[in-house]
């Protein structure tokens, strides 16, 4: 651009560029030195990732589980001899280790593998009910996080009120309540007593009598967890210095809370939301189970319970990429929102 082009730029034009936020938003993170963070995080994902991989491998190819194969996919009544010829015929019998580098080299060029529950490659049942895992956890999201934060920061604004210890305790209440309780107790209320509700939920089918019981049962447990976490960095930042002063030089209660006391009471709260990402993906697997919703949880159980090889691995190694972005993005979350972390 000449310089006479660029003196008839307005001021501020340039924040009407689109992608203007993003590079902003990438020089801030270059600068604090995210980017070896970031860098870190991904090799410790590959890293869990291969380790994981090896100890699943080993186990699920133990003899036993490999005969309980051979038999569900021949004949319940063979004969030794015939699951060891079975074995033989499918490559069971070579060495492990040869196996897994096979396994490892057709997982880099994008083959999963064959799924030997449903008879179909990993690559076309994985990925649908994921989604269906997926569509659930947003929905749980989308209920459980401003419910938990709304309660937390009602209580953490009056430390040792009436209302801090009515809360505080159905917080302790919910959370510990496992699912299968909740979800039974919600089920025979609201599903066998009223009839308001349907027991048996349908994957991808979303409709507030289908999806209700599941999204309650997974959001009461969590909600209460990060209602507390809430609670207790709403109050401590309730009583920092600066609150205190901003009481004395007379600024009404709510401003207080909205523009100095809120932003700082959720750094702590944005790390414990993130890690419900990975509890929502595999600690799905009870109330997907109890509800007969179709998704990851319930995949991951087929899996197991009928030992298919390629279609666990292939879930190990999706738990373990959630686990490690979702730490990743609290990591990042939590520098750029506290301004007195520096990563070096």
């Amino acid at each position: 651009m000449s310089r006479q082009a660029h003196e008839r730029v307005k001021p501020g034009a340039y924040r009407r560029f689109p992608g203007y936020k993003f590079i902003i938003w990438l020089q801030n993170t270059l600068r604090k030195g995210l980017s070896g963070l970031i860098i870190s995080r991904l090799g410790i994902m590959l890293l869990m990732m291969t380790c994981l991989s090896i100890v699943v491998f080993y186990l699920v190819n133990l003899q036993p589980n490999l005969e309980k194969l051979a038999k569900e996919q021949a004949n319940n009544r063979m004969t030794e001899e015939q699951v060891q010829s079975w074995l033989e015929s499918n490559g069971y019998k070579r060495p492990i280790s040869q196996r897994y580098v096979e396994w490892l080299g057709a997982v880099s060029r994008g083959d999963l593998g064959y799924s030997t529950r449903f008879r179909k490659n990993v690559s076309d049942v994985l990925p649908a009910r994921l989604g269906y895992t997926g569509l659930l956890a947003f929905w749980v999201m989308i209920t459980m996080v401003p419910t938990a934060l709304l309660l937390g920061i009602l209580a953490g604004m009056r430390e040792g009120s009436r209302s801090d210890r009515v809360l505080s305790s159905l917080s302790i209440m919910t959370t510990a309540t496992p699912e299968y309780v909740s979800g039974i107790i919600f089920t025979v209320i609201f599903s066998s007593w009223l009839g308001w509700l349907k027991g048996v939920s349908k994957a991808g089918d979303i409709t507030f009598a289908n999806f209700a019981l599941p999204v309650m049962t997974m959001a009461i447990y969590g909600l209460g967890y990060i209602a507390r976490i809430t609670r207790a960095s709403m109050a401590e930042v309730m009583n920092k210095q600066y609150i205190r002063t901003a009481r004395l030089k007379g600024l009404p209660f709510h401003l207080i809370v909205i523009r100095h006391a809120l932003r700082n009471a959720l750094i702590a709260p944005f790390t414990v939301i993130m890690l419900q990402f990975p509890w929502l993906l595999t600690g799905v697997v009870i109330v997907e189970k109890l509800f007969n919703y179709k998704g990851f949880g319930w995949l991951l159980v087929e899996a197991a319970e009928n030992n298919d090889i390629d279609l666990l691995l292939s879930c190990s190694l999706v738990s373990v990429a959630v686990v490690v972005v979702t730490q990743l993005i609290a990591d990042i979350g939590y520098v750029l929102l506290n301004p007195r972390i520096r990563v070096k």
